[in-house]
C-alpha cells in the first residue's frame, strides 16, 4: 500500500499449533508482496498482519474497467471491441470476477440424451445491480430461483464480449447448471469485426477463438452462445466452420463440460436470413459445435421438418421461445406452456428467451407470485436434474434480503443484493393428495423471516382428517451415501398447529442397501457418536453438531440425526407433517424452512483449514461528507483486503472490522462491546471495503481499525474467530 509517498508495514504473528496445508500459488494469489517484520505479541496464539498508513487524499486512481467509478465498487464487466477482446490478459484485478468453483455434480449429466432446457436471460441490456460482484443495496431486484428445471444459462447482452457477472456463475454452478457468456456482432460494426477475423486466414480467427476460451477458463464459466447477426462476404462465411471447430475443440480441452451454441442467423451464403429452424442453409454450422438455437418465429412444421435434420442430436437443438412474445410465435407470456408442449413433443431442447419477463412487464410488487406462476405452468414440461454430491446444505436464501440474519440473530437491517450469496434452492410448486383433493401442500420462498442469509421457505398445507400425514419432496438427489450421515433441519411451526415435522429421506439399490439405524443427536452426545473414540470431538464436528436438539432463538428448533447406511443411494429429502396425536380433524399447518443439512460424518473429522496472509492494499482516504458522520467518524476509507485459503472448503467468507485507536486491538476491548461488526460476503480470496466510517487520528496518536476474515465452510456452521485471519491497519496524520 502506498502512504503519503512511503511504505512501511510490521506483522505479528503467532505459532500454529494445527497442522495445515499450504495454500497453492493459484490459491495465494498475493497482489502485495513486501517484507514483514515479526513482532510478538502474547493475546491468543493468532496471526496478525499490521499495517501502517499515512492518511493521503491523493489515491493512485484505480482502473474502471474492473471498479464502479463513483464508489470503488468491484463490478463484472465486458469487452466491447475485437481489440478489446484480443489485448486481454489475466490480470490480479480480475480474479474478483472468478467463480468459486464448477458446476456441482449432477444427474443425468448434461451429455445424456435427454431434451435439456436453456434459459437466455436478457434484461434492460444487462448489467444492472448484479454487477456489483460485493452486492448492492437493491430493493427490487430480480432473482431467479427454479434452477432445478435449468440445465444452461445463457447471460446475454449487445456487448460484442459478454462475460457472465460472476454471482450468477456461482448461483447457477450451485445448482450444477452450466453458464455461458455471448459472442455477438452486429450491423454495419459487426460486419467489419467479421471481416477483421474470418476474412483472413487462420492465425485470425484461431486468436479469437484462443481468447474466448482463456476468458471461459479463467473466469470459470462454460462456454459460448456465438450470435452472428450482420452479413458476411464469402470469404468470411467460409471460415465460420472452421472457427467453430477450432473453438469448440479448443473449449472442451481447457473447460470441462464446456459448451459452445451456435444462434439462427447467417446462413452458408452468407445473409443474414433467420431460418426459425434447423435445415440445410446453416446444418454446417450445427455440426460444427455443440448445438444450435433456432428464431423464434417456427410453427410446428418446422418442428417436424428438423427431425430429419437433426438426426440423433435432437436434444442438441434449440428451440427458441421469446416469452415477451415479440412476432409471429407460438404462445409466449402465460401461454409459454403451449410452445413446450409442441417442442417436447418432438423430442427437442427448448430455448427460453428472456423469462424475466414476469419481472420487467408485470407489477414488481407481485413478482415472486408471477415467476412462480410462469414456471408452474411450465413445470410438466421441465424435467429436473438431481444434486450428486455430499455436503449438501442450505438455509434457502434467495441472495437478496430486506435485512440478514445469521443463525437466527439479525446483523442488519435493509435491503441487500448478492447473487452469489444465493443457496440451492427446491422444487418450488403446490401438490395435491390424490382423491378429492382436499389435502394439499404449497411451498413459496419468503423475505420476512431467515435463520441464516435473507429469506427462508413456506410450506402451507391441509392434512384431511381420513389421512395421518402429508409430505412435500424438496429435492431429487442421486448420491451414493457413505456409511454414515449427519442430518438437521431447522424449523419452526407459525400459529396454533402442532403438527409433527419430520425429514423423511429415499433410497434406491433396495436390494443391497442397508439401513443400519437412525438416532438423534444433540449437543451433549456428540462425543458419544464420533466415528472414533475421541476424548474431545474435532473442531468441526463440536461445531455441527453444537446446536442439536435445542430450541433456538426467534423460535426456530433444530432436529439433528445420525443414519448409518451401507450401499445404498440417496435419491431425495422430503418433509413430512403428521397430525398430532388425538386430532381427528382438518390440521392446517405453516411451517417456515431455515436450513437443510446432509454432510458425511467423516468430513467432519478433518482439520479446519486457516485462514492465511491477510493483506491491505490499494488503500484510499477520503474526509466524511459531514461532522459526526457515523457518530465520532471523521474519514472514510477504502481499501482491499486478500487472503489465502483452500477455496474447495469454503462455502463462503465473511468480513468483519473493529475500530479504535492505539495499539491494541479494538476486537477484544470495550470499544466495541457488540463484537465485530459485519462488512460483507466474499466468495474468492479478495474484498473491496468501500467508504468505511472511521475516526480521524488525533495528533500523536495512531488511529486503528481491524479487518477479520471468517471462513463458512461448506458443512454450514461457525468456525471460532481464533481460525479467522485478520489484519491491523494502523493509520496517522501526515507530520508538518
Amino acid at each position: 500500500m502506498e502512504a503519503a509517498g512511503a511504505r512501511t508495514r510490521a506483522a505479528a504473528r503467532r505459532r500454529d499449533r494445527r497442522l495445515r496445508p499450504p495454500p497453492t500459488l493459484k490459491e495465494q494469489r498475493d497482489p502485495q508482496p513486501g517484507v514483514r517484520l515479526p513482532q510478538r505479541r502474547t493475546e491468543e496464539d493468532q496471526e496478525e498482519a499490521v499495517f501502517r498508513e499515512v492518511v493521503s487524499f491523493t489515491p493512485d486512481p484505480l482502473p474502471v474497467r474492473y471498479y464502479d467509478k463513483d464508489t470503488t465498487k468491484p463490478i463484472s464487466f465486458y469487452l466491447s471491441s475485437l481489440e478489446e477482446l484480443l489485448a486481454w490478459t489475466p490480470d490480479v484485478e480480475d480474479s474478483f470476477n472468478v467463480a468459486l468453483g464448477p458446476p456441482e455434480c449432477r444427474q443425468p449429466p448434461l451429455s445424456s440424451r435427454r431434451p435439456r432446457t436453456l434459459m437466455c436471460h436478457d434484461m434492460m441490456g444487462g448489467y444492472l445491480d448484479d454487477k456489483f460482484i460485493q452486492g448492492s443495496a437493491a430493493q427490487s431486484p430480480y432473482s431467479f430461483y427454479h434452477w432445478q428445471y435449468i440445465d444452461i444459462f445463457v447471460y446475454f447482452s449487445h456487448h460484442t464480449v459478454t462475460i457472465p457477472p460472476v454471482g450468477w456463475t456461482n448461483a447457477a454452478h450451485r445448482h450444477g447448471v452450466c453458464v455461458l457468456g455471448t459472442f455477438i456482432t452486429e450491423w454495419k460494426e459487426g460486419e467489419r469485426l467479421c471481416e477483421a477475423f474470418l476474412a483472413g486466414d487462420e492465425r485470425s480467427y484461431r486468436a479469437v477463438a484462443h481468447q474466448l476460451v482463456l476468458i471461459a477458463q479463467f473466469f470459470r464459466f462454460d462456454g459460448w452462445l456465438i450470435n452472428i447477426e450482420n452479413s458476411l462476404s464469402l470469404a468470411a462465411v467460409g471460415n465460420v466452420p472452421h472457427f467453430l471447430r477450432y473453438l469448440t475443440t479448443q473449449l472442451h480441452q481447457q473447460v470441462p463440460r464446456g459448451l459452445v451454441l451456435w444462434y439462427d442467423s447467417v446462413v452458408s451464403s452468407g445473409q443474414l436470413t433467420w431460418q426459425d429452424e434447423l435445415n440445410e442453409q446453416n446444418r454446417v454450422f450445427f455440426d460444427s459445435c455443440d448445438g444450435f438455437f433456432t428464431n423464434y418465429n417456427w410453427r410446428e412444421e418446422h418442428l417436424e421438418r428438423m427431425l430429419g435434420q437433426a438426426g440423433e442430436r435432437l436434444a442438441d437443438v434449440y428451440v427458441g421461445v421469446d416469452v415477451f412474445a415479440r412476432g409471429n410465435v407460438v404462445g409466449g407470456r402465460f401461454d409459454t406452456d403451449k410452445s413446450l408442449e409442441l417442442i417436447r413433443k418432438h423430442g427437442f431442447s427448448v430455448a427460453l428467451f428472456a423469462p424475466g419477463w414476469v419481472y420487467e412487464c408485470l407489477e414488481k410488487g407481485d413478482f415472486f407470485q408471477n415467476q412462480d406462476k410462469f414456471w408452474g405452468l411450465l413445470e410438466r414440461y421441465l424435467p429436473t436434474h438431481s444434486i450428486c454430491s455430499l455436503p449438501f446444505v442450505t438455509s434457502f436464501c434467495l441472495g437478496m434480503g430486506t435485512r440478514r440474519v445469521c443463525y437466527g440473530q439479525e446483523e442488519a437491517v435493509g435491503p441487500w443484493y448478492h447473487l452469489s450469496a444465493q443457496e440451492i434452492q427446491p422444487l418450488f410448486g403446490e401438490h395435491r393428495l390424490q382423491g378429492d383433493g382436499r389435502g394439499w401442500v404449497k411451498m413459496h420462498c419468503c423475505l420476512a423471516d431467515a435463520w441464516n442469509g435473507g429469506s427462508s421457505l413456506v410450506i402451507r398445507g391441509l392434512i384431511p382428517p381420513e389421512v395421518g400425514n402429508v409430505a412435500v419432496r424438496l429435492f431429487s438427489l442421486q448420491v451414493p451415501v457413505p456409511p454414515k450421515i449427519f442430518l438437521s433441519m431447522v424449523y419452526k411451526l407459525e400459529g396454533p398447529s402442532a403438527v409433527g415435522v419430520a425429514l423423511e429421506l429415499t433410497t434406491g439399490d433396495a436390494g443391497s442397501c442397508h439401513v443400519g439405524g437412525i438416532s438423534a443427536l444433540s449437543a451433549e452426545t456428540s462425543s458419544r457418536r464420533s466415528p472414533r473414540p475421541l476424548r474431545v470431538p474435532p473442531t468441526k464436528l463440536a461445531k455441527w453438531v453444537g446446536r442439536c436438539g435445542q430450541q433456538l432463538s426467534g423460535g426456530w428448533v433444530q432436529r439433528c440425526y445420525e443414519v448409518n447406511l451401507r450401499g445404498c443411494l440417496l435419491q431425495a429429502l422430503f418433509v413430512n407433517f403428521s397430525r398430532p396425536p388425538g386430532s381427528q380433524e382438518e390440521e392446517n399447518f405453516i411451517c417456515r424452512l431455515g436450513e437443510i443439512q446432509v454432510v458425511d460424518a467423516s468430513s467432519l473429522l478433518s482439520p479446519l483449514p486457516q485462514v492465511q496472509a491477510v493483506t491491505v492494499s490499494q488503500v484510499r482516504w477520503q474526509p466524511a461528507a459531514s461532522e459526526g458522520e457515523s457518530g465520532a467518524a471523521g474519514l472514510r476509507l477504502s481499501c482491499t483486503l486478500h487472503w489465502g485459503y483452500l477455496l474447495p472448503h469454503v462455502r463462503c467468507f465473511r468480513i468483519h472490522c473493529c475500530r479504535g485507536s492505539g495499539g491494541d486491538s479494538p476486537c477484544r476491548g470495550p470499544s466495541e462491546p457488540e463484537g465485530p461488526t459485519l462488512l460483507g460476503l466474499a466468495f474468492v480470496n479478495r474484498y473491496r471495503i468501500v467508504d468505511l466510517a472511521v475516526a480521524a487520528a488525533e495528533p500523536g496518536r495512531d488511529g486503528r481499525v481491524e479487518f477479520l476474515v471468517e471462513p463458512i465452510p461448506k458443512e454450514g456452521f461457525l468456525v471460532p474467530r481464533a481460525e479467522w485471519g485478520r489484519a491491523a491497519m494502523l493509520y496517522s496524520t501526515p507530520r508538518t
